[in-house]
């Protein structure tokens, strides 16, 4: 069944042949249907991508408008403070931001996503989870879902996407601790299948390889501080001659300083550790972080900007904008 357009009540009754009352009572479980046509329309409907769109309902009714946004580990600083920005910005133009956690989980989104599309979201600010299928992105577009993806691109999904340039923000991080001296400097945090991890291990490779460093470890860790202190202790355990960590985010590169200095090492002094965000609390703990800053409220700030313009001018030409990451020089990072 070739799809075109959006999927209404009326093509799905069309494509079921039954009349669009039958569809609307076997959508919402009403009326004496008959068990074969309530399959029937169903198994349609699944086949159609349909899912009930109350935008419409929303709008006739008054109600203020809402933008859905889906992003990973709301729990993680990073993540509290694009929120912040996305819902001030949106507010002074009359809209709500309402937030789901899916937590990577491609299951967990899906149910996500048709939430959204069934309460009338107006648009949608996504961080798609690793191996995001076509059907997804499908399913977006047949309900007409403006739409803008976060920190991970959908390659041919030609959606908006406002990312971070995560390989140059390392190779700079690592560039600098060469710089001090270091050379036996460590990849620390992040998941292997995360896209933003490999891409910003990359940099950390390409510092490496440009100045003729064989010395290479990557080290796994939740980005969260309880592993960040975990797999701190597990990292000098098993090299224990580094001199330099490169940390995937600012949460796991703070648990590391919490582990190092629960062996009476300090950061910046006897390991230098560098973050990745330039979250609040980077600058607030002892030693302040010296980290990679992408400034999370502003980011949320530029999506919150670029729905609105999707919503408002639906013709308009992708928009792909990419954060450069500048290196903040603070306390825990020093000389070799």
């Amino acid at each position: 069944m070739k799809l075109t357009g959006r999927t209404t009540l009326k093509t799905l009754a069309k494509a079921s042949e039954v009349s669009v009352a039958t569809a609307s009572q076997v959508i919402r479980g009403v009326g004496r249907i008959s068990e074969h046509t309530r399959k029937r329309v169903l198994s349609t409907a699944e086949k159609m991508n349909y899912i009930p769109d109350g935008r419409a309902i929303s709008m006739r009714s008054g109600e203020r408008p809402e933008i859905g946004m889906i992003i990973h580990e709301l729990a993680n600083p990073f993540n509290a403070e694009v929120v912040s920005g996305v819902s001030d910005y949106l507010e002074k133009y009359g809209y709500f931001v309402s937030v789901l956690d899916s937590r990577n989980d491609i299951e967990r989104q899906k149910r996500n996503i048709e939430a959204f599309i069934r309460s009338a979201r107006g648009g949608l600010i996504w961080v798609p989870a690793h191996s995001t299928t076509s059907k997804t992105v499908e399913l977006l577009r047949n309900h007409s879902i403006p739409t803008i993806t976060f920190l991970r691109q959908i390659k041919g999904a030609n959606f908006d996407h406002i990312g971070i340039k995560n390989t140059e923000g390392t190779e700079k991080a690592t560039d600098y601790l060469i710089e001090l001296g270091h050379t036996k400097i460590a990849y620390f945090g992040g998941d292997l299948n995360s896209d933003v991890r490999q891409d910003r291990a990359e940099g950390y490779e390409l510092s490496l390889k440009k100045h003729g460093l064989g010395w290479k470890v990557i080290w796994t860790s939740e980005d969260t501080k309880p592993s960040g202190v975990e797999r701190l202790h597990d990292l000098i355990s098993a090299h224990p001659d580094v001199t330099a960590l490169v940390c995937n985010g600012d949460m796991v590169a703070l648990g590391a300083c919490l582990a190092l200095q629960s062996k009476n090492l300090q950061p910046g002094k006897d390991i230098s550790v560098i973050g990745f965000d330039n979250v609040l609390d980077a600058k607030l703990v002892t030693p302040t972080l010296t980290t990679m800053t992408v400034n999370p409220y502003n980011l949320g700030q530029v999506l919150a900007e670029t729905i609105l313009k999707r919503i408002n001018e639906t013709e308009h030409p992708q928009i792909t904008y990419f954060n450069n990451p500048e290196l903040i020089i603070r306390n825990s990072a020093g000389p070799a």
